[in-house]
């Protein structure tokens, strides 16, 4: 690498913004769901159908956004998705009725979709291969802090004598949390302006020395040799938006993709950060508290990214996924023993949101900093926004499933949160072995280089 990527970093912090968002936005509907519930009289169904609304966004975004990607460019679509984001976040506080409500986080969710599939691709691509793991792991970073300001913020608010606790007022708490993510969809949008368009896109679209003066700009050690391997992993075949993702030779990127997305979700990550809240509530707390507990959980989680950050690129990625798989089964199968042993009136939520945090120091640098980065770099460069949108779409399917799911699940008498939350730690226990058994590791290795080794053509 030359002595000046201040660019390359710049650029990274810029697109991970959308991962900032992305946090946001998962975290934020936490602290209004109760308020909600009250002011649409919504059942616990209708309560997992409208968090989940953003989540048919999700998907939907995460499919539409591939070919666009790769037509328009990703700087492009990143700024489209921006304005999604603050449109969102203005009209889902201002909502004036459950079905306005609904529009405007489903739009939202296609931001968030959009996002989880854009930014961690740009990022990949304008990452040199010893350096990927970490900065693509800038997105999941993001992610988490989003999730952390966003339960500080749901606090603040909370808090704020000029906020009304009544959800029928026009400046009702549940309003304001959701208001407050305009400010960093602003900044997103203003700043994606000064950053510079995928050299491996302008390889794509054959605009050779635009991709030469994008790589020498991003601090690129050796322009002439990596431009010539990114045209060479092309095959001569430069229409990425016709390329085919499902032959033979992709068995390997798909299944890994697939399979990581469902265990990244049934590792019950968002039935707690969604329902941060509501889960203390079950353990026992009252409101107020359940909410103050929520912000070590948010804290926590970016902690736990950080390390996983720093480790990424050292011991690479099945290394921390096999690891983390069994904490996370360990915690969570804590965390059911608790409340399986809880007894009416008791209050087991201290124990419960310590669990909670020795569960995010093991998903932390696991399954939350390999997933973004591993579905990133797994397919090659002719498919890869067809590829990278496979695999969100599979992580936001699955979100939606165990969103909806959890509360009607955890409430019914027969089930509740005892079990809910052993099968997320058997979920672990599988992603181990599946980890161990199958997934390739693509530590240190270039894009181009990782697609001759898994020996697609």
């Amino acid at each position: 690498m030359k002595s000046n990527v201040s660019k390359l970093y710049h650029s990274t912090i810029v697109a991970a913004l959308g991962g900032l968002l992305f946090g946001f936005d998962t975290a934020v509907i936490s602290g209004t769901t109760g308020d909600l519930q009250n002011y649409f009289k919504l059942t616990e169904a209708m309560l997992g159908f409208t968090v989940a609304t953003a989540l048919l966004g999700t998907m939907a975004g995460s499919l539409a956004v591939g070919r666009p990607t790769d037509l328009w460019g990703r700087k492009r679509v990143l700024l489209m998705l921006a304005v999604f984001y603050l449109v969102s976040a203005i009209g889902s506080g201002l909502a004036w009725d459950l079905y306005s409500f609904w529009f405007f986080r489903f739009l939202g969710g296609i931001a968030v979709g959009g996002a989880s599939v854009v930014s961690p691709m740009y990022i990949a691509e304008i990452a040199p291969a010893e350096m990927r793991g970490r900065l693509v792991g800038w997105q999941q970073f993001n992610v988490c802090f989003g999730i952390c300001l966003a339960y500080i913020s749901n606090y603040v608010v909370a808090l704020c004598p000029l906020i009304a606790d009544d959800p029928a007022s026009p400046m009702a708490q549940w309003r304001w949390m959701l208001l407050m993510m305009a400010v960093p969809a602003l900044a997103f949008l203003v700043l994606l302006f000064r950053i510079p368009e995928s050299p491996r896109w302008l390889v794509e679209r054959k605009r050779f020395d635009e991709a030469r003066r994008t790589l020498d700009s991003l601090g690129c050690a050796q322009t002439d040799e990596t431009l010539a391997e990114i045209v060479d992993s092309m095959h001569g075949d430069f229409d990425a938006a016709h390329a085919h993702l499902w032959r033979r030779s992709m068995a390997i990127p798909i299944i890994t993709a697939l399979m990581l997305a469902v265990f990244n979700q049934f590792s019950g990550i968002n039935a707690l950060l969604y329902y941060a809240p509501k889960v203390f509530t079950m353990g026992g707390s009252d409101t107020k508290t359940a909410l103050l507990q929520s912000v070590p959980i948010g804290i926590m989680l970016v902690i736990g990214t950080m390390i996983g950050l720093v480790l990424i690129d050292r011991l690479g990625r099945r290394k921390l996924l096999m690891a983390g798989s069994v904490g996370m089964a360990a915690a969570l199968g804590g965390v059911g023993y608790v409340f399986s042993r809880m007894q009416p009136g008791e209050s087991v939520s201290g124990s419960i949101m310590w669990l909670f945090i020795a569960y995010l120091l093991f998903f932390g640098p696991s399954t939350g900093a390999v997933i973004w980065v591993y579905i990133s770099e797994i397919f090659p460069n002719r498919v890869r926004a067809k590829g990278q949108a496979l695999g969100s779409f599979a992580v936001w399917v699955s979100c939606a499933l165990v969103s909806q799911a959890f509360p009607p699940a955890a409430a019914h008498p027969s089930v509740g949160p005892a079990r809910c939350f052993y099968f997320f730690a058997i979920c672990m226990l599988v992603q181990a072995v599946f980890v161990w058994k199958v997934m390739p590791e693509t530590r240190g290795v270039s894009l181009e280089a990782l697609q001759k080794k898994l020996g697609i053509d």
